[in-house]
């Protein structure tokens, strides 16, 4: 290495520090308000609990290095979820060598007093391949609205969509769940429901 290189580290080193928009306590504590939201939309938009590790790191990189002005938290959460969103699209765009998975890929079920844990199970499970089914952007809707708990106008910025579009949007996305889950036997179908409704 040589002199120039070195004062070349340097003043990235400086240019990078000044590119903070948050001091380390602010950070934290916005950190530790978000982190495990956005921590779990990743890891249910890739189904990869290891790679949404990697993508939360690069989301909050990502974050820390932008040069925007937030009007408050919210707008923040936003940005910060619109940023996992463009690292999720970006990972299934890029080719994927073939990957084998451990069977326990998730955690198991907590004890349920009830004592019902299988069919839970089995219920989450189905509903699971259902959301693997679903378009992605299905999936990110019907995620950030019920997971989530987002409202539309947040929904549209994470996703770059048009606040108008995201009630139509949610409605197929939930009518579509709806189908695969009656297709699995998981919700009554129409004919049954109708049925049901004669009684």
């Amino acid at each position: 290495m040589t002199l120039s290189d070195i004062e070349r580290l340097g003043a990235a080193t400086v240019d990078a520090t000044d590119a903070l928009q948050m001091d380390e306590d602010t950070f934290r504590a916005f950190y530790d308000r978000t982190a495990r939201g956005v921590w779990a939309y990743l890891s249910r938009m890739t189904g990869d609990r290891r790679l949404a590790d990697d993508l939360l790191q690069e989301t909050y990189y990502r974050f820390l290095r932008a040069s925007g002005s937030y009007a408050d938290d919210a707008h923040r959460r936003n940005y910060l979820f619109r940023i996992a969103t463009n690292l999720v699209h970006d990972h299934r765009r890029r080719p994927q060598p073939e990957r084998f998975e451990a069977v326990a890929d998730h955690d198991p079920p907590a004890p349920d007093s009830t004592g019902d844990v299988a069919a839970r199970t089995a219920r989450r499970i189905d509903l699971a391949r259902a959301m693997d089914r679903l378009k992605p952007r299905e999936r990110d809707l019907l995620w950030l609205a019920y997971a989530q708990g987002s409202s539309h106008e947040e929904i549209a910025s994470s996703l770059g969509l048009k606040t108008g579009s995201i009630k139509g949007l949610l409605f197929r996305a939930r009518r579509r769940l709806a189908a695969l889950l009656t297709d699995r036997g998981i919700m009554p179908g129409a004919e049954e429901k109708e049925h049901r409704g004669h009684d």
